[in-house]
């Protein structure tokens, strides 16, 4: 990786934000010129990279001039508001919000699982839902050898998937309730310290809600098999960082928990952590802060001669967020699909 970029992140002192600026230092990325882009709020606050102290400016037409890359992590409303803008200027997007997950020609892509997919971008790429990439890298090796027929997934979701108020909210509670007192929830509708509730995502008609549905349609989209069946069940559990799957898995033909924890041991993105001995399994205190996502307790289902279970724990601020859209952008470095592209047109009408 020769040539440096100029690149932007947007969002870019919020808490993906932040771990996308340590990981383009700390992987060597070839940054050329780095601006950081944030809303009003924002904007007069300082961030380091390497060794330098940079200003966070006001997202803007002007501040998105000159970008080769623009990755961004600020919500979906601001993505729609401002990924056309730096495509029509000539930067790929990278985005983490959901705003163009399931619009047909965008790419959706998890580079372990379907980096292929990157090349078709048309100057925007997705960045999947967090609990999809941890559990899309887990299972797309076995999807590999055996197809799955059906997925049934149950998450348990720290704080941080709401953002770094809602940790600092959990901590508050905690100590609120180790006190005597009562716990005050605002970032979260409930108290989430010693608790736990359904994902706070709005509901469907069926009674899923937003988060699950992200799991059945994204990974659908990036298995490119819209015939998986999937279920899932979401869940805010008090943890500071790092999500948790129990994921059941049900194969075309049966398929050993020894073959799967074979392949596992050595797939792309995946550490396998077991030890049944001392009854030792994947923990979020032990996924925070690393790039794998930590799968275990793997064994045969037995109420179905083709179901498989296992347990996994990652990191859903890195691997779940940031660090999948790093790894999108060394893609297209390496694959030299980092150019200027035509501008995105949406498919659906405002």
């Amino acid at each position: 990786m020769s040539k440096s970029y100029r690149i932007a992140i947007l969002g870019a002192t919020g808490a993906v934000g932040t771990e996308l600026l340590e990981l383009l230092e700390s992987r060597n990325f070839p940054v050329g010129e780095l601006k950081l882009l944030a809303s009003e709020r924002s904007v007069g606050r300082w961030l380091r990279f390497k060794g330098e102290d940079l200003p966070v400016e006001l997202v803007s037409h002007r501040t998105l001039e000159n970008l080769d890359l623009l990755l961004a992590s600020a919500g979906g409303s601001t993505s729609k508001t401002w990924a056309a803008v730096a495509v029509e200027k000539g930067a790929v997007v990278i985005d983490n919000s959901s705003a163009f997950r399931m619009k047909p020609e965008v790419p959706l892509v998890v580079p372990e699982v379907n980096p292929l997919a990157a090349a078709n971008h048309q100057g925007i790429i997705a960045n999947p839902n967090c609990t999809t990439i941890l559990m899309t890298v887990a299972i797309w090796p076995l999807h590999q050898i055996s197809p799955i027929k059906r997925i049934v997934a149950s998450t348990y979701q720290s704080a941080s998937g709401a953002g770094a108020k809602a940790m600092a909210e959990v901590k508050t509670q905690a100590r609120a309730i180790l006190q005597g007192q009562e716990p005050l929830a605002e970032v979260l509708p409930y108290p989430l310290a010693f608790n736990l509730f359904p994902h706070n995502s709005p509901l469907n008609d069926l009674g899923y809600c937003e988060e699950e549905m992200k799991m059945v349609n994204e990974t659908r989209k990036i298995f490119g098999d819209q015939q998986v069946r999937i279920s899932a069940t979401c869940i805010r559990v008090p943890v500071l960082r790092a999500h948790s799957e129990a994921i059941n898995l049900e194969f075309e033909s049966p398929f050993s928990a020894d073959a799967a924890r074979e392949i596992l041991s050595c797939a792309p993105g995946v550490k396998l952590i077991e030890d049944w001995k001392n009854n030792y399994f994947p923990m979020p205190m032990e996924a925070t802060g690393q790039d794998e996502v930590l799968v275990g307790r793997i064994r045969q289902d037995i109420s179905h001669p083709c179901g498989l279970e296992l347990w996994l724990c990652g990191d859903q601020i890195r691997k779940g967020a940031a660090l999948n859209a790093v790894q999108i952008a060394e893609l297209l470095v390496e694959r030299n699909l980092l150019k200027p592209a035509k501008a995105y047109v949406s498919s659906e009408t405002e």
